[in-house]
């Protein structure tokens, strides 16, 4: 059985690892769920994904608005839903999955999804490089060469690396005032935007395709998806009261209030500089569409968001490498992830020839592996509340036969059934760079539906097998479970 920690966790520097945390520790309030979705999505990729949106896909002002306004709620509605099992079991999504695929089960989407994360955290430390190596051209005229590039792409790795090491209390903290600080210049930005951008150029732009739309959307919310299994991670500390139709609420206007503005800004910049969505550097545009003055303090806000949002990545990252069964600290697994996001990062800025089309290519294939766990997840979790079944914290901690969530020899063969089977799908209705899936002619895949498609087969097979049977559950409940009438009610309320 994996030991239990006995730190507290409201110190600066967090200690908890994945055990679920006790009621004495559930002092999270609702609201600070909004800075730290709002300091996931600060990120300047966003304009470079609004301008391929008119770029590529060839869509106009309203379209844009449309696709980044359905992207955020439909990505961020599933990432506050399932959050509310974090609340349930006070414990990470890696760890709560235990119970939905088995002990050893887990260690299947687990990987999967940790995978995901490193690339995910390579393309955020590449940004974040850029965008120093931008401020330092626009401040003292330095130009970027190899020595340079490893060097920023450190110190970044590095910072990220240490602010996530801090903990859940930093990270709030940090978020906060990021928000402020990045609202402030975002309205700066829109401001000289609509005072210098040639409006009638923008609304004369023709309407792109149903079709190309429903792809966009599939594109921006592929970013949003990526946070749905970590999401239970920053609702662990709230108390079981908190109410989960607040916490779907935050969740979607935290990401919202961004992702929206950005996406459009960038389908705005995107009419007057065509070429910002094929540019190998997703950030040095800035220093051409606006004056020095705002493009540096604002670069340098972005760098402290991008620093934020892979703090938030890797400090879920460690939760998964614990639950996978890696003997090391929180902390120290976290280290894992800055080694690989700094060989990676070095590989896609000095190797790659294409960074747009390796991150759009890698935002398909995100969003497919992390949908097939989120069918199956969802399943489970409707089925809790029905069934007024409970997570077990001591079957969650418990990795040997004796666990309530061993099932048959570690798997739960209905959720792995489901999980691979639509996984494959979701794989065959795929069409990137890279390769053409089987299926990627039919409907669903030139609609770029493919994870859409992914979540509706693995839950409907998770649904239409039979219900896994748990093993007799411990005879002694834990503080960190919620009260079984509670647990069969707080679903319900967080149903929008």
């Amino acid at each position: 059985m994996d030991t239990l920690s006995t730190a507290d966790s409201d110190g600066a520097i967090e200690t908890r690892g994945i055990e679920p945390v006790p009621d004495s520790e559930r002092h999270g309030r609702v609201r600070e769920l909004f800075p730290t979705w709002v300091a996931a999505n600060i990120s300047v990729l966003l304009l470079t994904m609004g301008a391929a949106l008119v770029v590529f896909n060839q869509l106009n002002f309203w379209q844009v608005l449309i696709v980044a306004a359905c992207a955020a709620v439909a990505s961020f509605g599933m990432v506050g839903l399932l959050s509310v099992s974090g609340k349930w079991g006070g414990a990470p999504g890696a760890m709560l999955s235990r119970a939905t695929f088995g002990v050893r089960g887990n260690l299947f989407p687990g990987s999967i999804l940790w995978v995901a994360r490193f690339g995910w955290e390579t393309i955020n430390a590449v940004t974040g490089a850029y965008a120093v190596l931008t401020v330092l051209d626009l401040l003292f005229g330095i130009k970027s060469n190899t020595v340079l590039i490893v060097v920023t792409l450190f110190l970044f790795v590095a910072s990220t690396f240490l602010v996530s090491g801090m903990g859940r209390k930093a990270l709030n903290v940090c978020n906060k005032w990021s928000t402020y600080l990045f609202g402030v210049f975002s309205i700066m930005v829109l401001g000289y935007l609509v005072a210098n951008v040639h409006w009638s150029e923008v609304f004369a732009k023709p309407a792109g395709t149903t079709a190309m739309m429903i792809a966009g959307i599939g594109t921006i919310a592929a970013g949003g998806i990526s946070w749905v299994p970590t999401g239970p991670d920053f609702a662990r500390y709230l108390p079981h009261k908190a109410s989960g139709k607040k916490i779907v609420g935050v969740t979607v206007s935290g990401a919202g209030i961004v992702v929206v503005p950005m996406v459009l800004m960038g389908g705005v910049m995107a009419v007057s500089t065509p070429d910002l969505a094929k540019a190998q550097d997703p950030v040095s545009f800035l220093g051409d569409i606006l004056p020095t003055w705002l493009a540096v303090p604002y670069l340098l806000t972005a760098i402290v968001g991008m620093l934020l949002i892979n703090s938030l990545s890797m400090y879920s990252a460690g939760f998964t490498a614990q639950t996978m069964g890696v003997k090391l600290p929180r902390a120290m697994a976290v280290s894992i992830n800055a080694v690989i996001s700094l060989v990676g990062g070095l590989l896609l800025m000095l190797v790659a020839t294409s960074f747009l089309g390796s991150f759009i290519t890698f935002l398909v294939l995100l969003a497919v592996s992390f949908s097939a766990w989120i069918g199956v997840y969802t399943v489970d979790m409707l089925r809790r509340r029905s069934r007024k079944v409970r997570y077990d914290a001591e079957g969650l901690m418990d990795t040997t036969p004796t666990s309530r969530y061993w099932y048959s020899g570690g798997f739960c063969w209905q959720a792995m059934t489901a999980w691979s089977i639509a996984l494959i799908a979701g794989i065959c209705f795929t069409k990137c760079d890279w390769f053409t899936g089987p299926f990627a002619s039919t409907p669903v895949g030139e609609y770029g539906l493919g994870w859409a498609a992914t979540i509706v087969i693995s839950a409907a097979i998770m649904a239409l097998l039979p219900t896994p049977q748990e093993n007799t559950p411990a005879p002694a409940a834990t503080e960190a479970e919620p009260a079984t009438a509670e647990a069969a009610t707080e679903l319900e309320t967080a149903t929008v």
